[in-house]
């Protein structure tokens, strides 16, 4: 599971079919390309995926759920649709619980700061409902897709483990595991049940495959599709089909689970909802792809503070003026700036942001002052991070990596 999206798919479930391009956005699991420095039109891809907004009334349900206000993600539009989470939030009402799913596709050693983001709601999402998480590595999509040897995908998915535990996951209520090291027995079932009940002319229409596409990629989004299904961990859940999951990811890959959404009732088990988040821009703005090649395009894990101000002040796209007279008469672009939409995802202080806001648009605040803002956040939250991920032994990887019942109580 990576998190990026040309392809789209008429209708939620059924009669999924390629078209899959805009005339300025492309969006699939596996290409992310937005026609304007704004960024892709998120209402114009909700139409096209057939989701829904997440609106005023489902952020009170959170808050009145919760006791607490929605994450800033959520509050700000950045995870901004979904599927079926009203049902979620029924059963919580109902005091039933659900599981979370979500993913990585290790393709590099070092994550960036994108890779984060469906880690951090998921994170606060455990937290807030006290429920299980599975979270899966697909080294093995990497395979298929990647120039990249079979060992070093596994190899880089645990070293994306140390990351991914570092956000502070519950080791109690949080089981992860690589594709290649664990498919197998009840997970392999319904592997099969998905594969048979899924056409080579449907996943040509959802993902574009053709008769050069290798066999592997083919068959692989039964395996992304299996972890919704409560069936395939039966250490956790024991023999219970029906326990409801959440998957919080990036649009791009709601292909998959379109199609999963669309067989699940076939084979006895249960639609998955989702929560989507938007993309986190490149440096370069909002129109580029961030790249794990390109160390230019993106702030990683592992950059040292210094790394961080340099990346930001030489590459982070501005929305200011050409000139002081010209940007203190006429103000900045908030839209086109990535300094301020990086801050929209990590400053977590609403006022402060919509202070921030007004100055730059008005040009009180000049680039400069909105970078040195945004490096004194990054530095701060990534240096906080790597301390955490010092203390992840192989022994820690271990033991969220081996199944094992978690703190869970099966509902009747």
């Amino acid at each position: 599971m990576e998190n990026n999206s040309e392809k789209q798919i008429n209708g939620e479930e059924g009669t999924e079919q390629q078209e899959q391009k805009t005339a300025e956005d492309i969006v699939d699991p596996w290409n992310v390309q937005a026609s304007s420095n704004k960024g892709i039109d998120y209402d114009k891809l909700i139409d096209r995926f057939g989701s829904s907004r997440i609106d005023d009334t489902l952020l009170e349900r959170f808050e009145k759920l919760t006791g607490q206000k929605p994450h800033h993600f959520l509050r700000r539009g950045i995870f901004f649709s979904h599927r079926d989470m009203h049902r979620i939030l029924n059963l919580i009402e109902a005091g039933k619980k659900f599981f979370l799913y979500t993913g990585r596709g290790p393709s590099s050693e070092a994550m960036h700061l994108g890779h984060l983001i469906p880690f951090l709601l998921t994170k606060w999402l455990q937290d807030a409902f006290d429920v299980p998480l599975i979270i899966q590595l697909t080294d093995d999509e990497k395979y298929l897709w990647k120039d990249l040897k079979l060992e070093q995908c596994n190899k880089l998915a645990y070293e994306n483990v140390k990351d991914i535990i570092a956000v502070g996951f519950d080791m109690n209520k949080t089981f992860i595991f690589s594709d290649i090291d664990f498919l197998g027995g009840e997970f392999y079932k319904n592997i099969l049940r998905v594969q048979k009940h899924v056409t080579f002319n449907q996943v040509k229409g959802i993902f574009g495959f053709d008769e050069s596409s290798n066999i592997g990629k083919i068959m692989f989004p039964a395996i992304q599709a299996v972890p919704s299904f409560s069936s395939s961990f039966p250490f956790i859940f024991g023999e219970k089909k029906d326990i409801p999951c959440l998957i919080p990811c990036a649009i791009d890959q709601d292909p998959y689970f379109r199609m999963t959404r669309d067989v699940a009732p076939r084979i006895g088990f249960q639609k998955p909802a989702l929560i989507h988040s938007t993309f986190f821009p490149a440096l370069q703005g909002a129109s580029s792809k961030m790249s794990s090649s390109d160390e230019n395009s993106s702030i990683f894990l592992t950059d040292t503070a210094n790394q961080i101000k340099k990346k930001i002040n030489k590459y982070a796209f501005s929305g200011g003026k050409d000139t002081l007279e010209e940007h203190r008469e006429l103000g900045g672009d908030c839209e086109i700036d990535v300094s301020y939409m990086y801050l929209k995802f990590f400053m977590e202080d609403d006022s402060r942001l919509e202070e921030i806001r007004q100055q730059y648009s008005s040009g009180k605040m000049l680039t400069g002052e909105l970078k040195a803002e945004l490096i004194k956040i990054l530095q701060k939250l990534i240096a906080e991070h790597q301390e955490r991920r010092k203390v992840v032994t192989d022994d820690t990887v271990k033991q969220y990596m081996t199944p094992r019942a978690l703190n869970f109580t099966i509902q009747k």
